[in-house]
């Protein structure tokens, strides 16, 4: 699980740029980008909750 937080959080912060660069929308990029982090996170508290 904590693989695909990982990878998730990647194509976050792919998807940030891609939309600051393509979209030219700052605000956006940088919520999408904040994602990454809550997404590793969630995915590390799921794992260690199913041990």
């Amino acid at each position: 699980m904590v693989k695909l937080g990982l990878y998730a959080s990647m194509v976050s912060v792919i998807a940030s740029v891609l939309i600051y660069i393509v979209l030219d929308d700052s605000q956006l990029a940088i919520y999408v980008g904040l994602w990454a982090p809550t997404l590793i996170l969630y995915s590390q508290a799921y794992e260690q909750a199913n041990k």
